[in-house]
């Protein structure tokens, strides 16, 4: 397979994204990671896209990567969800129709948010949300920011430093023997140390990362319930964000929202079973 090709589109603030893109298409999906993730976290499905036909387009969300950090701080779901729109209608220019978007957590929050607030032709043809529903888990988004901040000030002295924080954090997940892929999520900074690849400022604030989430909750509630596009829920079936109750509730709110359990996966559904996540993905998207 041909490597991936790096492609930059403005932000809806002017800042640099930049993405990779693997396939030929014709029909495009769109790839956004979650909160302190980059685009590299979907090599594996975007190979996998890629292989069935599918044009993938793995972004780098504002603040994380390789993509510009907001010069105001500006990390709310609705920035994020701006941006995703200016991309998936650059990708429609291009290919003539709008793309899948696959979101996992921080980019599911986006992508629901970009498609509720699209008016007129949906931006996005269809949904893939990965572990994320409007009502999570307080306890579990703890956890998850409570990692993110452990390490974000003092950073790591070496990459295997780094992979021991996240094997005390993932006990489940077997510890890979190359570190080659961590080390794209790692920027060396001018003390010598290294730290994650994203802004810091993304996590500054409340534990649950966004100032006015009850009314982004309403809001994704909303759109959730007239969906406008086609859309799969995959839960990882020992999500500590993503109760299984909480799985039913959101696909009870709209006949065109479909479900599928991966066992044993945790929040990080492509990074546990990224078979199986692939599969359930390109099962949906061979029904559309």
């Amino acid at each position: 397979m041909e490597p991936a090709s790096t492609r930059r589109f403005t932000g809806a603030q002017g800042g640099a994204l930049v993405a990779s893109l693997r396939g030929k298409g014709p029909r495009d999906v769109l790839l956004l990671h979650g909160g302190g993730q980059t685009r590299h976290a979907w090599d594996g499905t975007a190979r996998a896209l890629a292989g069935a036909g599918w044009r993938a387009l793995a972004l780098d969300q504002r603040g994380h990567g390789d993509s510009d950090w907001s010069e105001a701080g500006a990390y709310e779901p609705g920035d994020f969800a701006a941006d995703a729109s200016l991309v998936a209608r650059a990708m429609a220019a291009e290919s003539g129709g709008a793309p899948v978007a696959v979101g996992a957590s921080l980019g599911g929050i986006a992508a629901l948010l970009a498609l509720g607030r699209s008016g007129g032709a949906p931006v996005f043809s269809a949904l893939v949300l990965v572990d994320v529903v409007p009502r999570m888990d307080p306890a579990g988004v703890g956890h998850v920011v409570g990692f993110m901040r452990a390490h974000a000030g003092e950073g790591f002295a070496t990459v295997e430093e780094a992979a021991d924080a996240i094997a005390a954090y993932l006990p489940h997940r077997p510890r890979p023997r190359s570190l080659a892929g961590l080390a794209k999520n790692l920027r060396r900074r001018e003390d010598g140390r290294l730290r994650w690849h994203w802004d810091p400022r993304f996590i500054e604030g409340p534990a649950d990362i966004h100032r006015d989430w009850p009314a982004i909750e309403a809001e994704l509630t909303r759109t959730a319930a007239r969906m406008p596009a086609p859309a799969l829920l995959v839960r990882g079936g020992a999500s500590e964000l993503v109760s299984e109750a909480a799985a039913r509730d959101f696909q009870a709110l709209s006949p065109r929202i479909d479900y599928v359990n991966i066992a044993a996966a945790r929040h990080m559904v492509a990074g546990d079973r990224n078979d199986a996540f692939a599969a359930a993905v390109l099962d949906f998207l061979t029904r559309l």
